[in-house]
């Protein structure tokens, strides 16, 4: 009977014991969400988002009804009447203050040995709450909009023939466009435009496209230069949306000839088109439709190396056949691109890589950076809708 009572209060202390160790160890956690409860209910709420976000990209039509064709073109027309105007973008300095300013609280995070790690956790927790939203409501829902090919009504699937023939049609415009700009066969087109000529004539092939495609509406203007260029260069970016402020940004490092497709391709996203591929394939469409000769010969020798590309893919001596009738200049300008990318090879490339490959997976495009071939299938299939607008 003794030996039961005391083996009963040993196990009374045990159970003490480990009610008080918990206490001791949750109650700091619960005091810090009493303390910051509305920034943890704010940080919560992540998790809630995320699970709207999945079920409303059940349907696509949905979206681009009422969010990409309804509320997203006033919200993109209003950031662009703001921030527009200004010489340098707003976006790169928002993002350059948050850096400094999560540098200087991961500084403070090790001078307090870590004693404030649960607040600071909440507050991430927070922030990424509120970016995720701000990144969906102002731009970001745009990736569960309906593919492009069934918007304009076109299919999305070709045949080797109809590939040789866009392909050709590109060599040819190419060609053309080179002769007319470069001093001989051999050597590269250089732009004979400022970079806010460029930017000033972008909407040129938006408002040429506009009776074919009526979306297109571009007006106002927001594309600059970014300010973080070498470090989207480091990235393997040529330019970048900022989708709270909705500016187009180039990285002004890049090659002159590459300017404007790059420019044209940005300036698609503002327009709702989150997409890579389909934002290549608007780009392409309005430099191609430009009445400026630059911006076609940017964008038809874009076009023409994923066309040629592709036929590489499917057979590889077609495409030599095909490469050979392309001048050497031309190739001379690819040269430009590829000496400017190999010069910025660094450590964490394949980082970048993969985290740009698994964001293009996140928001709707499974085939990650592959998905950009998805282009060609568009510029064919448009091209025999419309076979005078490439």
């Amino acid at each position: 009977m003794k030996d039961n009572m005391i083996s009963s209060i040993l196990r009374i202390n045990k159970i003490v014991g480990v009610i008080s160790r918990c206490y001791s160890t949750l109650f700091p956690i619960f005091k810090a969400m009493k303390q910051h409860r509305k920034l943890l209910i704010v940080g919560l709420l992540l998790f809630v988002q995320m699970g709207i976000v999945r079920i409303l990209a059940l349907f696509p039509n949905a979206i681009e009804q009422y969010y990409s064709n309804g509320i997203y073109p006033f919200i993109s027309k209003g950031f662009r009447y703001a921030f527009g105007w200004l010489p340098f973008s707003f976006g790169d300095i928002m993002y350059a203050v948050l850096i400094i300013i999560a540098l200087r609280e991961i500084v403070l995070l090790f001078k307090s040995r870590f004693r404030n790690i649960k607040r600071f956790g909440i507050q991430i927790l927070a922030l990424a709450s509120v970016v995720y939203f701000a990144f969906h409501i102002l731009w970001g829902m745009n990736y569960y909009r309906l593919p492009l090919h069934e918007s304009l009504h076109i299919d999305h699937e070709y045949t080797t023939d109809e590939l040789l023939q866009l392909t050709e049609e590109l060599i040819k415009k190419s060609n053309d466009l080179h002769k007319e700009l470069a001093l001989n066969d051999s050597t590269a087109v250089d732009m004979n435009m400022s970079r806010s000529a460029i930017f000033s004539q972008t909407i040129n092939g938006y408002q040429a496209l506009k009776e074919q495609f009526p979306k297109l509406n571009y007006p106002p203007n927001s594309i600059k230069t970014s300010l973080l260029s070498y470090p989207l260069s480091i990235m393997g970016y040529s330019g970048y949306l900022n989708p709270i402020t909705n500016e187009a940004q180039i990285n002004g490092l890049v090659p002159d000839y590459r300017h404007p497709v790059i420019s044209c391709h940005e300036q698609a996203h503002q327009l709702g088109y989150a997409k890579e591929n389909e934002a290549n394939f608007i780009g392409v469409l309005s430099t191609l439709n430009n009445e400026n000769v630059y911006f076609q010969y940017s964008g038809s020798i874009f076009a023409l190396r994923y066309c040629l590309n592709d036929v590489y893919r499917r057979d590889k001596e077609l495409g030599k056949t095909l490469r050979d009738q392309i001048r050497p200049g031309i190739f001379a300008n690819y040269k430009e691109s590829r000496d400017f990318w190999d010069g910025m090879d660094n450590p964490l490339e394949p980082l970048f890589e993969i985290f740009y490959n698994n964001y293009l997976k996140a928001n709707n495009q499974p085939d990650g950076m592959k998905s950009y071939s998805y282009m060609v299938a568009l510029l064919v299939n448009y091209n025999k809708t419309f076979p005078t607008s490439i």
